[in-house]
């Protein structure tokens, strides 16, 4: 609009120089002519709007927004009109204890009161984009600096309001999923109502008091030293089965050996053993049982 603007003003110039003196009044017609061809250039150039990819045009007539949203591409518009663009793709807002890592440097990271009155440091991340349709909303009602009206209070309020609901060493452990599906519930809703649809919502840490570690991890030590002894005893115990087992296995065995043999079988295995070792090559010596229980002794020495 600019360029139709610097028309116009050519245009005037030879105007005037019209009705100025010889030699001027001769270009007064040419200067006519630049100035309606700077005017239709520049008419042209304001009909035409190229939107670029990720994003969305808003346009503004004389201060008035306008509901039609521009999608990417080539768009032929009121050339008094202008087009504000906002991205649509998806953004990340991080509050961190650490400089390099947020938006603000320095140590961004939320602090809340847990329900036993503990101190939490919290680091999260928003991912988060525009709804297009909701472009005009926006910038009527917003403006571009909606991560420091919307996103960041919004954030850290509903990070602070659902905290107080948990113990610390709750949020820590057991209750972290529970507390990050509430917070991206109450943030998705007052998002929704500002043009803003949240796409996750990221609790990168959560740190608890040094006291409040110390006993975490010496409760966690008792745990696992107590599961530890379980084990153990589960093997003495196993290890005592067994041997009740074997114990009563050869119970049984003597059992129904003294039941099941008689002395005529017992005195035929004796005769059996003795001939053994009378028959063994390498015996020098053999034993055996006299009439009246008493052992006769033969040898292959003189």
């Amino acid at each position: 609009m600019l360029i139709a603007v610097l028309g116009i003003i050519i245009f005037i110039v030879g105007i005037v120089l019209k009705s100025s003196p010889e030699p001027t009044s001769h270009f007064a017609g040419i200067v006519r002519i630049a100035g309606i061809i700077v005017i239709v250039l520049g008419l042209l150039l304001s009909s035409v709007k190229i939107i670029d990819r990720g994003e969305v045009g808003v346009q503004v007539l004389f201060g008035k927004v306008q509901e039609q949203v521009l999608e990417s591409g080539l768009h032929i518009i009121n050339p008094a009109e202008e087009v504000d663009t906002l991205s649509i793709q998806v953004q990340n807002y991080t509050m961190s204890s650490k400089d390099s890592e947020g938006q603000i440097k320095g140590d961004d990271a939320i602090r809340v009161l847990s329900s036993d009155g503990l101190e939490v440091t919290i680091d999260l991340s928003v991912l988060y984009k525009i709804d297009p349709l909701r472009a005009p909303y926006i910038l009527q009602n917003i403006g571009p600096g909606y991560e420091d009206k919307i996103v960041r209070p919004v954030t850290r309020t509903a990070i602070r309001d659902n905290a107080v609901s948990y113990q610390a060493v709750d949020l820590y452990s057991t209750k972290r999923g529970e507390f990050q599906a509430r917070i991206n519930q109450t943030i998705t809703q007052n998002f929704a109502k500002n043009g803003l649809e949240v796409q996750q919502i990221l609790v990168r840490n959560i740190s608890l008091p040094a006291s409040v570690k110390a006993s975490i991890e010496s409760k966690i030590n008792a745990e696992q030293d107590a599961q530890k002894m379980q084990f153990v005893l589960q093997k003495e115990r196993q290890e005592a089965d067994r041997k009740r087992v074997e114990a009563q296995g050869i119970a049984d065995y003597q059992k129904i050996i003294s039941t099941g043999l008689t002395a005529q079988q017992l005195e035929y295995q004796a005769i059996l053993a003795q001939k053994e070792i009378a028959l063994s090559p390498n015996t020098k010596v053999i034993i055996i049982g006299g009439n009246k229980g008493n052992p006769i002794m033969l040898s292959d020495k003189n």
